[in-house]
């Protein structure tokens, strides 16, 4: 080399050099500034001070515990008991909680020697160690109380009040005060009811009692009657639930099911080795990228106007968007076919349908069963997300049980139920992937 080719050479190795050494800098540089472009474009600071930690608290200890509700009608005078605070959660006529006594005076005691006095002529007193005896009045519509006496200055954190509404948070229980009634919550670990309301005779019987004991309900064997009260559970709806569980799955099956028949045959019109009329091929790929384009939530919006809510507008989302996305998995897959094995089939004569169907489809079926049983598990998730637009399957289920803001151990329960769906479906297209494909050792 000469002493020029040399000094070339150097040159570029110092140009390659300094371009690594920019765009090293620069790519952290970028990811930096983008950063700081979304601290203050999404202003991260100002969520960080609104968020609640004790509503945080709160929604967490509900997913696993229940409350029991003791209420009374200040108008009436009447005292009901019910977990959760439901109709058909309350306790039948004559019987109250085990923590609850007196007659005249109503003695709720939440334990931590908190208690609670319901009073006659709505007057209540709360007995809390340590502080002074809070009494509550409730004449019409306002509130009399004696916590600027008892608390001179500021409120503590757990208390908040007016004269309309006062409310009590300990770590025992909750109590809340207005002119209309006076109520009492106190949290128990547990899906209270999971199994039998109380309502039913199996309520509070062993699982040895029921299997092996006495008949409990003279009308009908214990086996029998305890599943058809746990499936007709008026509190958690275990029927409805199954079904709505059924729907999602039938959602989720029949659209992807729907765009791959749609698709396959389509996707000959998209692969150039099967087309060669470029017009029909591209406007066979621009329809793909148009359904793919738009996503299944926004055709289930658009759906719904035309069909109106229910299981069927979610399973036509996800069959139009399945539909452009196996269009083109399938046309790619459909390029890449071995010619040797369709020359080996026009051999013998066959015709241009016998062709496809024994020297194309059984090359790409792996790839195609491979990518619907992959659809398929995907969108168990998605029909859940759709179904709560839609109004079907469990994803409806869950959007009412956030909204009401009250049974998180509903909630809870759905989300469990989801889980385990799509841990199903992960196994089942896996099984069924290994028997209809094979596996490899």
């Amino acid at each position: 080399m000469t002493a020029t080719d040399i000094c070339l050479a150097k040159s570029n190795a110092d140009a390659l050099f300094q371009r690594k050494r920019i765009f090293g800098f620069a790519v952290p540089a970028v990811i930096c500034a983008y950063l700081v472009y979304i601290f203050f474009a999404f202003d991260i600071q100002g969520l960080a001070q609104r968020a609640n930690m004790e509503n945080a608290v709160t929604l967490a200890s509900d997913s696993w515990s229940h409350k029991v509700h003791v209420t009374r009608d200040n108008r009436s005078g009447e005292i009901s008991y019910a977990v959760e605070g439901e109709r058909k959660g309350r306790y039948p006529e004559g019987e109250r909680p085990a923590w609850v006594s007196g007659d005249d005076i109503i003695t709720i005691d939440l334990g931590g020697d908190q208690i609670v006095r319901y009073l006659p002529d709505n007057r209540t007193e709360i007995d809390l160690p340590d502080f002074p005896l809070i009494e509550v009045q409730a004449e019409g519509r306002t509130l009399t109380s004696n916590l600027e006496t008892a608390f001179p200055g500021d409120l503590p954190d757990w208390i908040s009040a007016s004269n309309r509404r006062i409310g009590i948070t300990t770590p025992e229980g909750r109590i809340t005060l207005t002119g209309a009634r006076t109520e009492v919550f106190n949290y128990f670990p547990g899906w209270e009811l999971f199994w039998f309301t109380l309502d039913s005779p199996y309520h509070g019987q062993g699982v040895g009692q029921i299997l092996f004991g006495d008949r409990i309900d003279p009308t009908r064997s214990n086996v029998t009657g305890a599943v058809y009260d746990w499936w007709n559970n008026a509190m958690w709806r275990h029927k409805d639930v199954m079904w709505a569980i059924g729907e999602t799955l039938l959602m989720a099956f029949l659209g992807t099911m729907g765009a791959a028949m749609i698709a396959l045959p389509m996707a000959f019109l998209a692969a150039k080795r099967f087309t060669p009329i470029m017009l029909l091929r591209a406007t066979t790929r621009r329809l793909f990228d148009f359904v793919r384009g738009v996503d299944a939530l926004i055709w289930t919006v658009v759906l719904a106007r035309a069909f109106g809510p229910g299981p069927l507008t979610g399973t036509l989302a996800i069959l139009i968007t399945d539909t452009g996305t196996f269009g083109k998995i399938f046309s790619e897959a459909l390029e890449n076919v071995d010619n040797k094995q369709i020359e080996g089939v026009s051999s013998t004569g066959a015709k241009p349908l016998q062709r496809y169907r024994f020297g194309v489809i059984p090359q790409v079926v792996p790839v195609l069963l491979a990518q619907i049983l992959y659809f398929l598990e995907s969108n168990t998730r998605s029909a859940t997300i759709i179904g709560a637009i839609t109004g079907g399957g469990i994803g409806l289920m869950l959007t009412q049980a956030i909204q009401t803001q009250k049974d998180w151990e509903e909630v809870a329960y759905y989300i469990v139920l989801i889980i385990l769906m799509v841990m199903f479906m992960d196994w089942f297209s896996g099984w069924l992937r290994g028997k209809l494909i094979g596996r490899k050792d």
